[in-house]
Formats: structure tokens, C-alpha cells, sequence
């Protein structure tokens, strides 16, 4: 088993765990340099006559991915034996675990990416065919390994190429980058820098719970509970919807984040192709929650109500009166309701609210929010105009429940997101994909930690004869509690590449009409 060159587990107080990696420079910490292992981080920060870029690998066609059902039992069972006799290779037999490991152990990770983690579905995913093509071949990799480093500008020709490597270095996780107009490992060899830049890469989207520090009241910072992640499943609602029925968008997988958020992936040929400037103009689009924790009013938006948001304010409604009123409590401190009271048109009326609210000490929000209403249609304001209010009370609905994007993540193709299926650096879960048609039943503090499956995994063999073994050859994911997950993704990859083969015949048969 390689030794990790790291200096210690990393704490998950230093863990940026939901960070989308922009174009960072790479780190070599001094203990790598000391251990001679300066050629394996990015390349940039070599000699412009480096010779030591990565080779170009021949491919064999049995390392090529297929439809055989050999392979991913050979995927999963971690028993193939990957390039004998070379001293970096990976184990050559699945790692033992021990019950009294942590998801930090170098050992935990590696037997999670030898037993657990879905290579060929990943391959088929970003490759968007069952051969290979440049959409893959020309696809950045980031690492992150054990020890910091920082390791950019990865590209393999297959899927199994990359697991290779995965296996060999044992990062603690790795990102996924564009695809660029030529191989990342050779931009240095290109006689023009214009020849080297990204061409396409998913269309992306961040949620995440920080950014509702100010209005949630349950947790803060990296923590969560299930009522502040109503937050993330209405985001999810709001923002599915949007590009699915505005956008015409198929091909879109939601992927938790392992602790406080989640990311939306559009694969998409369409969004994939989009430049800069067309995702620029889809995320402002979404964006209506504007300005800082100490700003002011926060949603300005022109009145008739466009499409987009009359139907998310029907979304949101309900979550309103239960996630926000009922379970959040917003407005249940003075300080707060008087945050509320600066949203409302009229100063008359704030006057009376704001008076009856101090008569009653610890009134909940829901019966402030109904007071609204109340003290309204007794007229106690002459000057109120019923339709700025019904315009402001939307604005409020909006302000506390629709989605707060991190917008600048989805403007351009270079930046680099978090694979699904990584482990999570600060709690040992699984970026697991969300399926949209059981949103409701999703729980984040429910899914699977990294030694909760390799458990599972010895429970289950311990259970199950050899006779029974031999019978029915069971790949260790379908063991465990990540099935679901694995089977989800497998069926969104399988449609992806449905309609890609649908299009490439499409194209194949107009350029056969043209004489």
C-alpha cells in the first residue's frame, strides 16, 4: 500500500468543505518537496523546458470502458490487478477495514475509491458516449491529495485511466474542470496560448446554507438540522423548475455537498456548449435576492410579477407558512421584527404593529404575520394602499424563502466543482446524488458515511456463505446503503447517453442527405 507523504489527517476545522475551486494555484507543501515528489503537482510550476510533462499513454483496448457486465463487477469487486510488477501500483486485493478507522485515515479513502466508487458511470457521465472522445480525453482533473497538495490540469484518455491514478495518489478528493480545445496536459507545448481554453463544461449551480445565515435561526455557519435544509429543498424546487420549464433543460442531476449545500449539474449539449456570456445571463436570470447581510430591502422586482416568479412564489407558499413562519420563527426577537416592520409600506400601520407587538412579549411570527392582515382591514391606516401591501408581503415571501445562489460559480466554464460521490472532508459522508422525485424524503444527516459503508460491506460478506457468493456475484456498492444512489445515477447517465446517441444519428443522417 503507497505511504501518504502528509504530515497528518486533516482537521475538519481547516477544510473548506464546500468550496468550488477556481483557477487556484497550485500548493507544494515542503514536506513533498523533501520527499523529491515535486513532479506530480501542476505542471505550470515546472521549467517552460521541463521534460518531465506526463507522458502520453497508448490505450489498449481492454482498458477501455464497455457494456460487459465482467467490468463493473471488476469496477467494484476492487479485486483487478492494475499494472503488475510497477511499485506505485495500487493494492492489488481490497484493503481490510477496521471498525476503529475514521474517514480520514488515508486507508479509509482508498478503500472506498477501490470498492465503493462508481468510475464507469463518472466515465459514461462526462464522456457522453461508451467510446472514447475528447469530451473526456480533454476533461481537467484537480487533486487534492492527502498531504494539501494541489495537483491541476489532469486529463486521462479513459475511465479507467483515471481510477488508475485515483487508486495510485489517493486524493482526498478530486474537482472536475471544462473541456478544453487540446489535451490540459499538453497546454505547454502549444505554440499559442489562444490554442489552450475551455470549450464546454456543465452548466453549474452552488447552494449553500451560509448564505442564509441571516434568516435562518436554527443553525449557523457549517452546521444544519432538517429545518434549515428546507431552505436547500426549496432552492432545489425553485431552480429545477426554472430550467426545465424555461430553459427546455432534460439532464439535470442535483448532488448534495456532504455537509451544508448542494449543486446542480445540467449536462445538457445545450448548456454544456454555452459561453460565458449566455451563463452570465442565465444566472442573473435566477438571481433576485441582492445585497449584503446589512442591506436593505432585498428583493426589488417589477410588477406584473414575471412568469418565472409567479410560479416560484406559488412553489414557495406553503414551505412559507411552515418552514419559515412555523419552524424558523424569523421575526420572534424585537430586533428581528422590526427588520420585518422596514419591509411594510405603510408607517401608520407599522406604528399599530409595532405597538401591539410590544404589548405582547414572545408572539410567534406566525401570529405577527397574520396581524398584518388583521390590523389592515380594520382601517387603522387611512393612507394604506391594499396593493403595495400585497406587493410588499410578496417581496417578504420572496426575501425569506427563495433561493441565494452563488451565482459567480455558474458565470464561467473555468471553474472547477466537487465530483459526486467524493467523501466529504469535514463529515466522511458521500456527495450523493438528490433524486427530485423524493426531494421531500431526502435527509443529509441520513446519508451514508464513508465507514458506515465499508461496514456494511463486512457485515454482508460475514452473512453470506460462499456457496451463495459463488452463486450470485454481488458488487460491493449493492451492499451497502450508497445502492440507491448508485442506481440513480446510473439511470441519469443511461438517459443522457440515450439522447446523445439520439442527436449523433440525427447529424449522421443530414450530413448523409447532403450531395
Amino acid at each position: 500500500m503507497p505511504h501518504s507523504t502528509a504530515p497528518g489527517p486533516m482537521r475538519p476545522e481547516e477544510v473548506d468543505e464546500d468550496g468550488i475551486l477556481p483557477d487556484a494555484p497550485q500548493q507544494v507543501s515542503d514536506h513533498t518537496k523533501e520527499e523529491g515528489k515535486t513532479d506530480m503537482i501542476d505542471s505550470a510550476s515546472q521549467s517552460e523546458d521541463s521534460t518531465s510533462e506526463a507522458p502520453r499513454i497508448d490505450v489498449n483496448v481492454e482498458d477501455l470502458f464497455d457494456d460487459a457486465d465482467d467490468d463493473e463487477e471488476d469496477e467494484f469487486s476492487g479485486s483487478k490487478v492494475l499494472n503488475p510488477g510497477n511499485e506505485s501500483s495500487p493494492p492489488e486485493a481490497p484493503l481490510p477495514f477496521a471498525q476503529s478507522a475514521k474517514y480520514t485515515d488515508p486507508e479509509v479513502m482508498l478503500a472506498f475509491y477501490q470498492r465503493l466508487f462508481p468510475f464507469r458511470y463518472l466515465y459514461q457521465w462526462l464522456n457522453h458516449s461508451m467510446k472514447p472522445s475528447n469530451d473526456f480525453g480533454h476533461r481537467e482533473f484537480a487533486f487534492t491529495l492527502q498531504n494539501d497538495a494541489y495537483l491541476r490540469y489532469q486529463s486521462f484518455p479513459t475511465g479507467d485511466l483515471l481510477r488508475r491514478e485515483i487508486l495510485r495518489l489517493n486524493p482526498s478528493r478530486f474537482e472536475i474542470g471544462p473541456v478544453y480545445t487540446a489535451n490540459p496536459r499538453d497546454r505547454k507545448t502549444l505554440r499559442k496560448s489562444t490554442a489552450f481554453r475551455p470549450m464546454a463544461k456543465e452548466l453549474v449551480f452552488d447552494i449553500d446554507l451560509t448564505d442564509y445565515d441571516e434568516i435562518r435561526t436554527c443553525c449557523n455557519k457549517a452546521n444544519i438540522c432538517h429545518k434549515c435544509w428546507s431552505f436547500v429543498t426549496m432552492a432545489i424546487k425553485v431552480v429545477d423548475a426554472a430550467l426545465r420549464e424555461d430553459f427546455g433543460f432534460q439532464h439535470i442531476m442535483w448532488v448534495y455537498s456532504g455537509r451544508r449545500g448542494a449543486h446542480a449539474w445540467i449536462s445538457d449539449k445545450r448548456a454544456r456548449n454555452m459561453d460565458d456570456q449566455k451563463r452570465k445571463a442565465l444566472a442573473g436570470y435566477l438571481e433576485v435576492i441582492k445585497g449584503g447581510a446589512q442591506s436593505g430591502k432585498k428583493v426589488n422586482v417589477k410588477r406584473p410579477l414575471h412568469p418565472h416568479l409567479a410560479r416560484s412564489l406559488d412553489i414557495l407558499k406553503e414551505h412559507f407558512q411552515r418552514d419559515i413562519l412555523e419552524d424558523q420563527d424569523p421575526w420572534a426577537e424585537p430586533e428581528k421584527a422590526e427588520r420585518l416592520l422596514r419591509l411594510l409600506p405603510d408607517k401608520v400601520l407599522n406604528d399599530s404593529l409595532r405597538k401591539k407587538w410590544d404589548a405582547a412579549p414572545g408572539r410567534s411570527s406566525v401570529s405577527k404575520w397574520a396581524d398584518i392582515d388583521a390590523l389592515a382591514k380594520t382601517g387603522a391606516s387611512k393612507t394604506l394602499d391594499g396593493r403595495a401591501l400585497l406587493e410588499a408581503k410578496q417581496d417578504i415571501v420572496l426575501e425569506y424563502t427563495y433561493p441565494r445562489l452563488d451565482i459567480e460559480v455558474s458565470k464561467k466554464k473555468i471553474h472547477l466543482l466537487k465530483s459526486p460521490f467524493v467523501i466529504h472532508p469535514g463529515t466522511g459522508r458521500v456527495c450523493v446524488p438528490i433524486d427530485t422525485k423524493r426531494l421531500a424524503k431526502f435527509d443529509p444527516l441520513g446519508v451514508p458515511t464513508v465507514t458506515e459503508l465499508l461496514g456494511e460491506i463486512d457485515a454482508f460478506d460475514e452473512q453470506t456463505t460462499k456457496e451463495e457468493s459463488d452463486v450470485k456475484k454481488t458488487q460491493d456498492y449493492e451492499k451497502t446503503g450508497l445502492r440507491p444512489y448508485v442506481e440513480y445515477f446510473r439511470t441519469y447517465v443511461a438517459g443522457l447517453l440515450r439522447e446523445e446517441k439520439g442527436v449523433k444519428r440525427e447529424r449522421e443522417t443530414d450530413n448523409a442527405m447532403e450531395f
